[in-house]
């Protein structure tokens, strides 16, 4: 399979070292010291297992330079991917598939909107890596699966047929009937510890340790379920309990938790806050849904969106 990793970083270099250790035609679409890094020297792989990879792989920062490929997987940040998309176009061919696993629920209908002859699936990646040199990328959690599936629901080919070559590569992959389900799962999850730990620079353990911080988490995932059932997300009853049971679980066993929002704003780079709270708000503000706990955490991240504030 043709593939082009749109992102060269953290997830965009693990799956994609994966693809072209197991042989697929993988090219990275990269840039600055990442790219030069990737050309020179080649993209390295650190696991937890022991199972490191080095290899030589193809990279560009031209996507003209590839022309149409069977699969374009967008891992940029949220904030890149309107622009990563209008670049993408000279990757779309007659059977070309468009992969999303960005936060937040709207990647999946941007990519669409821009590249309207692909074929758009709607993606969740759960885990982390994380590029910790230029050309090197580190796995953080012990597993990283991906579900992906039609934007309309059930099954397809041309879903199974990628889950197969993820297989394939040793990426444990799963075809939702639901994709955007999952999605909103991954948002209401996702929204309190990312807005949250950056907020109040904590880790997981500490935030979850406090009554009061414990309970704005809650109100903030709740807000997000709220405008999940309004839009018209089939979220299960329960859902809600069952993702705080989650989220606690995670503080409990691995307190010292970061989400990468949190390092994005230690490290003084652009933050993916108009996708999870700001999200939130905008969205709930469409759909009359309030979301004033959501819209707190959104305006005291603000000023930080961009990068640090002159």
């Amino acid at each position: 399979m043709r593939i082009a990793m749109v992102g060269g970083g953290g997830l965009g270099a693990f799956y994609g070292g994966l693809l072209a250790h197991a042989g697929e035609d993988v090219t990275f679409i990269a840039r600055g010291a990442n790219l030069q890094a990737l050309r020179a020297d080649g993209l390295t792989v650190k696991r937890p297992n022991g199972g490191d990879l080095h290899l030589g792989v193809q990279a560009t920062d031209n996507p003209r330079d590839i022309g149409p490929v069977d699969l374009i997987w967008f891992c940029v940040k949220t904030y890149d991917l309107d622009a990563a998309a209008q670049q993408a176009a000279p990757l779309v061919g007659p059977a070309t598939v468009a992969l999303t696993t960005q936060n937040g629920v709207e990647a999946p209908e941007r990519v669409a909107a821009v590249l309207e002859n692909a074929a758009v699936l709607g993606g969740v990646a759960l885990g982390g890596a994380t590029l910790v040199a230029p050309g090197v990328v580190e796995q953080k959690t012990a597993r990283l699966p991906v579900k992906l599936g039609e934007l309309l629901g059930g099954s397809s080919q041309r879903a199974e047929g990628l889950r197969q070559v993820l297989l394939g590569a040793g990426i444990e992959a799963e075809v939702s009937h639901d994709i955007l389900l999952d999605l909103w799962e991954k948002l209401i999850f996702a929204c309190a510890p990312l807005g949250l730990c950056s907020l109040t620079r904590l880790p997981l353990g500490p935030l979850l340790d406090c009554p009061e911080t414990a309970e704005l988490a809650g109100g903030v995932m709740a807000e997000a379920e709220a405008v999940g059932r309004v839009r018209g997300i089939a979220l299960e009853d329960g859902t809600l309990d069952r993702l705080l049971q989650r989220l606690q679980s995670v503080a409990t066993t691995t307190p010292a938790a970061r989400p990468s929002m949190y390092f994005d704003l230690e490290q003084g780079r652009r933050l993916e806050l108009d996708a999870i709270n700001g999200a939130v708000v905008r969205l709930g503000r469409e759909l009359g849904v309030p979301t004033p706990l959501n819209f707190a955490v959104y305006a005291a991240l603000k000023p930080y969106a961009e990068g640090p504030p002159p």
